[in-house]
């Protein structure tokens, strides 16, 4: 039987439909709703709040002296950028390869980003990142782990202890994730982490930030917006530290709220089982697509302790119409990839060239030949290891129709 005289196969569950928030945070949201403490310096007295809680244990999953608990990763990514000393007009390297919300902090920030290469494994370039650096004299590095993949970290790092550089860590898609033995977000001065529903931690909105430096966790505390409640926080330095900032730092009240962290806090118990049930589903999608003409899975190397929640795959020796039809096709069969080829923002896929508030297109060849045959797609953990292996069925007889 030919291909195209197949009965078309067809998916039915929804991408965006994620895990219930489990029982124990449930019980624990309606005990906060109840009390009517949902501030996180709303405590009585001998009381230690959900978000001092998640903090200090967040902190010791990590293996980080301090965190502090943000309204969102982009706000984390914001408070991470002024409270390591980011001033207006600084330039700020990043990869191209990121969401809108880091460029956004660093436009917030009122500093300039300079893009960043990929490689044909959606990592940074690091050739390329040596070049901007010292072409730009940028002094600050914040590294996106787009999409989970993580570039190899020790070479980031001397990089940047060679050029003086200091590196912020955006891990919105790599909670739990480690490069070695050390979790990301552990190898520069500050790493900022995600809670919205899409990552691995889910309550909807949320981020945490990571340091071990004193003066930078003080900084970030005060800029969170403590309002001099800030001997309430369990993990933060000594009081005395606060002395010489709190005056001079700015409210922008990006607090995380009670009711998030009381959410969070039995998920991060659960995490590390949570990555492998991911795992299970990526890497069953990559061995069921490992031989599919036209289709190119990255290579992952193997210090790289990813977490599979997303999956991501170039299609080779095609053409742009070509990829359109196919990822049209894979849509009306139920299996929803997104494209950061489209030249126009589509939710919450966009690419640096619709950035219009930074001056000036910066011209990245390398990163729009492989954005441009780039397919993404989440794996919820709604997903059982069947129903992957009925996308990958998917994926490979539309791939096979348009292709071939």
């Amino acid at each position: 039987m030919r291909q195209s005289d197949q009965e078309p196969i067809r998916f039915t569950k929804e991408f965006t439909r994620q895990e219930a928030i489990p029982e124990a945070g449930i019980r624990r949201a309606i005990e906060v709703m109840q009390s009517g403490r949902l501030h996180r310096y709303n405590t009585a007295a001998g009381e230690t709040a959900e978000v001092a809680l998640l903090e200090a244990e967040y902190a010791a999953y990590v293996g980080a002296r301090y965190c502090v608990g943000i309204s969102s990763c982009g706000s984390a990514l914001y408070i991470a950028l002024k409270s390591v000393g980011v001033k207006p007009g600084d330039r700020v390297l990043c990869n191209a390869f990121t969401l809108a919300p880091v460029p956004g902090a660093i436009e917030n920030a009122g500093a300039v980003p300079v893009f960043v290469e990929i490689d044909a494994d959606y990592l940074t370039d690091l050739a390329d990142l040596q070049r901007k650096a010292e072409a730009s004299k940028a002094q600050f590095l914040l590294l996106s782990h787009m999409r989970g993949h993580i570039v190899d970290m020790e070479r980031v790092t001397a990089i940047c202890q060679r050029l003086g550089i200091t590196l912020i860590e955006d891990c919105a898609h790599t909670v739990g994730a480690r490069w070695g033995d050390t979790f990301t977000g552990r190898f520069g001065k500050v790493g900022c982490y995600s809670c919205q529903s899409y990552k691995h931690m889910n309550a909807g909105e949320g981020g945490l930030l990571v340091t071990d430096d004193e003066d930078v966790i003080a900084k970030a505390i005060l800029y969170s917006g403590s309002y001099m409640l800030y001997e309430r926080h369990l993990s933060r330095p000594d009081l005395a530290v606060f002395e010489q900032h709190k005056k001079r730092i700015p409210n922008f009240s990006l607090r995380m709220s009670n009711l998030v962290a009381a959410m969070l806090r039995p998920q991060l118990a659960d995490l590390d089982n949570q990555c492998q049930r991911w795992n299970r589903r990526h890497d069953l999608l990559a061995e069921a697509l490992s031989d599919a003409p036209h289709i190119r899975i990255p290579h992952r190397p193997a210090k790289e302790g990813y977490v599979g929640s997303s999956f991501q795959f170039s299609l080779v020796g095609v053409d742009l119409a070509a990829v359109e039809r196919f990822l049209k096709i894979c849509s009306e069969r139920g299996v929803e990839i997104k494209w950061f080829g489209s030249r126009e923002p589509v939710g919450f896929t966009s690419s640096w060239e619709s950035w219009q508030y930074i001056e000036g297109v910066q011209p990245l060849p390398n990163t729009r030949k492989i954005l441009d045959f780039m397919c993404d797609f989440r794996i919820p953990l709604t997903f059982s290891l069947e129903d992957c292996r009925a996308i990958a069925a998917v994926i490979r007889q539309v791939a096979a129709e348009v292709f071939d």
